[in-house]
């Protein structure tokens, strides 16, 4: 797999997260105009990318969630955070599903 198919892959299981739900990946290169979700892929321990100082980034995705229904805090430091144990979408595959479809019965949901 070359990294075009890779990025591909990637764009196409994030398609699948459902509204009001989130998962972990660092997504790096998305094209322009992208109609992938970006805003609900999170870091590894929930956090929210601050994308660096002077940026807007971390707010637009924090905004972007709550309208989905996501529950984001912000910590003493200012650090935003989604709670994965609530939020957190970790299907068992996703092996030939597609958008908008029902994927596999995940853990927070049994």
């Amino acid at each position: 797999m070359d990294a075009a198919e890779f990025h591909a892959e990637v764009y196409r299981i994030v398609a699948l997260i459902p509204v009001g739900r989130v998962t972990s990946y660092a997504l790096k290169f998305l094209p322009e105009g992208t109609a992938v979700p970006w805003q609900r892929v999170v870091s590894s321990s929930g956090a929210i990318s601050s994308r660096g100082p002077g940026t807007d980034g971390a707010q637009r995705q924090r905004e972007a969630l709550e309208a989905e229904g996501v529950e984001v805090t912000e910590g003493r430091g200012g650090e935003l955070r989604v709670d994965l144990r609530t939020a957190g979408w970790f299907p068992a595959s996703v092996e030939g599903a597609a958008p908008d479809e029902d994927v596999v019965e995940d853990e927070n949901e049994a």
